[in-house]
């Protein structure tokens, strides 16, 4: 064996020191490659920071699949992958408002919790009678478990949010209300415990991690509780909570200044605040420099992200650009297919911008997309097509084969309750079709798109366009005077 060679001339000794050569190249290989994998049965807490920071990147560049692929696998072990999987599924069943995805959102919220709790510090019997007395246990936390107490008060929040959504029945009004009390307080302690530890300048990256998780929670409470009525808010403070407008606008921006993950739940939350809640609730104009400064560095990060371009459009409507803010709604609409219900948000916000213009064939072709498409609020939706079609002679009103009457009338048997409440703008809506329900003699509304733009304070959108209110306060003379006519003559008959 030793003589023999092969046509090139190798013997056997070559073979066998070329199969040793191979075998060590192919166990360093494999080992290199072992070396850059991640660690299958752990996910430290920077790691896992680090992962949810990319999930959240995809998200806003609307690669939505994708974000919740990189946080499946880890969801049942770590805290923030299971935070991140669970929030972007309740996103999606308060979106689309299908049983199926808020009972989907709830067992993965639940999931979540248990997820969170492993990390929570685990008190002996003689540690929880004390805390009962003290609230110092919380200066004891190890940096993982001051994680986990955020990540625990944030599963509580959403999955309150989710059980109102439920079901309308008392006990799970109750159950969701206790458990925004426990997320509350739970935020109360870390806020105690981010005052005391402040001072120290050698905190690592995680520490800040866990401050901008604090100052979000503490923020939107804050900011939350102080848009309840007054005599409601002081029921609330009798039972521990207070709402201070001006501390959550600062814990939010001090937030959203920050480079943690929460930065950019801090801006989202001002943004929806500055550019909704303050003009819908009517506290006050909308604060719409500080929507654009907030915005700008993500319109540059994620120039084509839906949720992006969608509070670019809306904030160009705030400023009465109302075909700059068109354009940028539809290609908000372009910009992904996969989660529809943004398709519903910009639809309802076109509607707007061609019934401030009064377009009304264009605003009805977008109320009557919202009714076939949308669940969010059928009895608004219904009631929007049939007010925008009332404002239309009756020749424009044939050739979309709608019955004004007949869409008025059904607008009570869609009216909806959440914990347990009906929605203000429905019973509104609700109380104005009631005229229409006489089958004889139903009374026909005067203007019912006007009064719709005055509940949701669009006149003070429109009013940022003398052009535009001009032609509103046209119609609005028009209407007045052909009221006058219509009395008139009948009184002359009587």
């Amino acid at each position: 064996m030793n003589n023999y060679r092969d046509p090139r001339g190798r013997s056997s000794q070559d073979f066998m020191e070329l199969a040793i050569e191979e075998n060590n190249v192919l166990e360093e290989t494999f080992e290199d490659a072992f070396e850059n994998l991640p660690l299958a049965n752990k996910m430290d807490l920077r790691c896992s920071l680090e992962e949810c920071t990319m999930a959240l990147n995809l998200f806003l560049n609307n690669r939505f699949s994708e974000a919740l692929e990189l946080l499946r696998p880890w969801s049942k072990e770590s805290m923030y992958h299971a935070l991140g999987y669970s929030t972007i599924l309740v996103m999606q069943a308060a979106m689309t408002f299908e049983h199926q995805d808020i009972q989907n959102g709830i067992s993965t919220m639940k999931e979540a919790l248990q997820t969170c709790q492993k990390f929570r510090k685990r008190n002996t019997m003689v540690e929880s009678l004390s805390s009962l007395v003290s609230k110092s246990s919380m200066d004891q936390l190890s940096e993982e478990e001051m994680h986990a107490e955020i990540c625990y008060a944030e599963c509580l929040l959403q999955k309150a949010a989710l059980t109102f959504l439920q079901d309308e029945n008392m006990i799970n009004f109750i159950k969701g209300g206790l458990k925004i009390r426990t997320s509350y307080q739970i935020y109360k302690e870390c806020y105690s415990v981010l005052q005391m530890t402040q001072g120290n300048k050698k905190q690592k990256e995680t520490y800040f991690q866990f401050e901008g998780g604090v100052k979000l929670g503490i923020g939107a409470f804050n900011l939350m509780l102080s848009l309840l009525p007054a005599r409601v808010l002081r029921l609330l403070e009798f039972i521990g909570f207070s709402g201070n407008r001006e501390l959550g606008l600062i814990q939010l921006r001090e937030g959203a200044s920050g480079s943690s993950l929460r930065s950019t739940l801090c801006s989202l939350t001002l943004l929806l605040f500055h550019t909704y809640v303050s003009l819908v609730l009517g506290t006050g104009e909308a604060n719409i420099e500080e929507a654009e400064t907030l915005l700008e560095p993500y319109l540059q990060k994620f120039p084509n992200g839906s949720l992006i371009l969608f509070y670019s459009a809306r904030i160009e409507l705030l400023k009465g650009n109302f075909e700059k803010a068109q354009v940028i709604f539809q290609n908000c609409i372009k910009s992904q297919e996969e989660w529809k219900q943004i398709h519903h948000l910009c639809y309802w916000e076109l509607m707007w911008c061609y019934t401030f213009q009064q377009e009304w064939l264009m605003a009805y072709h977008y109320a009557d997309l919202l009714c076939k498409e949308s669940r969010w609020s059928k009895a608004i939706y219904v009631f929007q097509k049939a007010a925008i079609l009332s404002m239309l002679p009756d020749e424009e009103v044939k050739p979309t084969g709608e019955n004004i009457v007949s869409l008025f009338r059904q607008v009570e048997g869609l009216k909806q309750r959440i914990a347990g409440k009906s929605i203000p703008t429905e019973k509104f809506a609700v109380r104005k079709s009631r005229r229409y329900s006489s089958a004889a003699f139903p009374v026909k509304l005067i203007l019912p798109a006007l009064e719709m733009m005055y509940i949701w304070n669009g006149f003070t959108v429109v009013g940022k366009r003398p052009d535009l209110t001009e032609n509103l306060l046209i119609t609005i003379e028009k209407a007045e005077t052909t009221l006058q006519n219509e009395t008139s003559k009948y009184e002359r008959v009587q």
